[in-house]
């Protein structure tokens, strides 16, 4: 499919890939590894033909249709779903000719386009468009909205859905869960688990790598290696080879140094000469292999945050919301020393805004948030990243939280954070969001707080500085409450999850698989009002009323498919009729007028019904 033959790349003066070959095989799931600034968005740019190879040769399989994700999306007044279903092109070009042959009164060449639309499954996009902007987070009924109308966020989710509703055969994928929550990152991954194309997938999110790909291409060095499995069997395999590369590597130091002290000490010799040149000339070509580069760039940790008040924050009978409008009713909960609490429920739910009552930046609408004399707090938000000063550097900002800190202590600590060299004292304004993602933390890790409120601490952090992040966590000190759609960060520094949901704020049983499953059941209206495991004679008890259930749906289904059936005949003798030749002689121009009415209504007609029967199939295999 895509073929890779001793290609090198640059970017400006820098060498991303050197004599790079590869094949990508139709089926293959790939995920894209490797430091920022590695080449990993240059790569997709060369594949979409948008910049060109250096040296080396670069080509595809002819016809492959590929789909990527827009990084802009334009302000228009066309409904969600409609932009949604631009995305499969020839749907669209499609619904055109098909207009057009209308207008022209073309029933051959109608029929022709209807058959061919009917192939492509085209009278089901549009409850297929519904059901990607549904999986999405989309509340149902926002779909006729226009596009203008959503903020940044919800448009990336747009684009997102605009190119899942292209039937492509390559499917590019950089950062897709960047924009996305933790309900919509596990539809998403089940959705690319069943995608039938090649995907290539660039995510700093390991549990998400680990669920949808089954090779690794992993970028370092300007070499692209292969691994086969998903990103916990690289893990794994690179280890391996990285220890065995060490090995070999001080294994040939020592004949390097034994060599070159050989030479030093005889090649003056005239008796000793011509074995000290030949040691030269085999030093020479002796194969450097180079030592393995595991330390991450970054190194970092939270110094023990003194006074720790117990309890740090209390909220008693707190509702918190914005304007008139009330998301969270009647809250209680004290935060003690060492709580590790991780936030979970879906979006609009009001877990943010948790964080922002427990922070200080909402004022209770009603009851009272009680924090302790000494509570120091680390808080963490997306918005903070527009507040830091664009003229400033990462040196100047540390600076202005310590007036006796020093230029060499702050470069010294900001180090840590990869801010190196000219990097430290660069102003922020043409800083990538990882970077200053890595900046404000940086500032909240030196102010040593003793309660952190991380609100989504790991959008546009690599996978280095997420670990990073994650080993500085498991040993802070303080209390610390999280939200992240990034289940590994989630599984390893949490030690309790609490469900924001309905307004209310509760303790949940089970674990992060539980609550993949508290979705799915939300998501087909099943309130469950316990996150605990059933007993054996509820679990009887809920099996009776699932059954109760699932007849009516199955009653629907069955009447949504007859009266299907039924419109497809009548569409198929439509067809028919309307490719007679006869039919456009003057004479029956009222007949074709009549046939053409009745054909764009059960067309329509046929729509609404594909669209109900698919969210009720789905909702029927959900239920069952």
């Amino acid at each position: 499919m895509l073929y890779f033959d001793s290609i090198s790349l640059r970017r400006g003066n820098k060498l991303l890939f050197s004599d790079v070959s590869m094949v990508i095989h139709a089926g293959h799931k790939v995920g894209i590894t490797g430091a920022n600034g590695c080449g990993k968005s240059s790569l997709f740019g060369l594949i979409q033909q948008q910049i060109e190879e250096d040296a080396g040769n670069f080509r595809m399989d002819k016809g492959i249709v590929i789909a990527h994700v827009e990084q802009e999306t334009p302000a228009l007044d066309l409904p969600a779903i409609a932009y949604v279903m631009q995305g499969d092109a020839e749907l669209t070009r499609l619904q055109q000719q098909i207009e057009e042959a209308e207008s022209e009164h073309d029933g051959i060449r109608l029929a022709a386009l209807h058959e061919r639309f009917a192939a492509i499954d085209g009278y089901a996009a549009h409850a297929r468009a519904a059901r990607l902007l549904h999986g999405l987070g989309f509340a149902i009924g926002t779909e006729e909205k226009p596009v203008a109308s959503f903020s940044g966020g919800w448009r990336m989710r747009l684009n997102l859905a605009h190119a899942l509703m292209c039937r492509s055969d390559l499917l590019l994928l950089d950062e897709p869960t960047n924009h996305l929550d933790l309900e919509a990152v596990i539809w998403l991954e089940k959705w690319l688990q069943h995608y039938c194309g090649a995907l290539l997938l660039i995510s700093h999110d390991r549990d998400f790598l680990d669920r949808c790909v089954n090779r690794i291409a992993h970028i370092e060095h300007q070499q692209i290696t292969i691994y086969a499995g998903n990103y916990s069997d690289f893990e794994r395999l690179r280890s391996e080879k990285l220890a065995l590369q060490q090995a070999s590597y001080e294994k040939q130091q020592k004949q390097i140094e034994h060599m070159t002290s050989f030479i030093n000490r005889f090649k003056a010799k005239a008796t000793k000469a011509t074995q000290a040149q030949s040691r030269i000339k085999a030093l020479e070509r002796m194969q450097k292999i180079a030592p393995a580069h595991v330390d991450s760039p970054f190194s970092f940790s939270f110094k023990h945050p003194g006074q720790i008040p117990n309890p740090l924050l209390r909220l008693n009978k707190a509702s918190a919301g914005y304007g008139d409008s009330t998301i969270l009713h009647a809250i209680s909960l004290s935060l003690l020393p060492g709580e590790r609490i991780g936030l979970l429920g879906p979006n609009g739910e009001g877990k943010s805004t948790l964080i922002k009552l427990m922070a200080g930046e909402l004022i209770p609408q009603q009851g009272s948030r009680n924090s302790a004399r000494d509570l120091s707090i680390g808080y963490f938000a997306q918005h903070q990243l527009e507040q830091l000063h664009g003229d400033l550097s990462p040196v100047q900002h540390l600076m202005m939280l310590d007036d006796n800190l020093s230029e060499k202590d702050a470069r010294l600590f900001l180090g840590g954070f990869d801010f190196r060299g000219d990097m430290a004292l660069a102003t922020v304004n043409h800083f990538s969001g990882g970077e200053k993602a890595r900046l404000v933390l940086a500032m909240i890790v030196y102010r040593q707080p003793n309660l952190l409120l991380l609100d989504e601490p790991t959008n546009h952090l690599d996978l280095e500085m997420r670990h990073a992040l994650s080993l500085a966590l498991q040993s802070f000190e303080g209390a610390m409450v999280l939200v992240s759609h990034d289940r590994h960060l989630l599984r390893t520094v949490c030690d309790s999850l609490m469900l924001v949901s309905s307004g209310s704020v509760a303790t949940f049983e089970g674990d992060l698989d539980d609550y993949s499953s508290w979705l799915l059941q939300q998501r087909n209206g099943e309130d469950k009002k316990t996150s605990s495991r059933p007993s054996k004679k509820d679990d009887r008890r809920l099996k009776a009323e699932q059954r109760k259930v699932l007849q009516p749906l199955r009653n629907k289904v069955k009447k949504l498919e007859h009266d299907l059936d039924q419109l497809h005949q009548r569409i198929a003798e439509l067809d028919t009729q309307m490719a007679d030749p006869a039919l456009y002689e003057q004479a029956s121009s009222d007949q074709l007028r009549r046939l053409s009415d009745e054909h764009r209504q059960l067309n329509k007609q046929r729509e609404e019904s594909e669209e109900q029967w698919m969210l009720a199939s789905e909702e029927l295999e959900n239920a069952g």
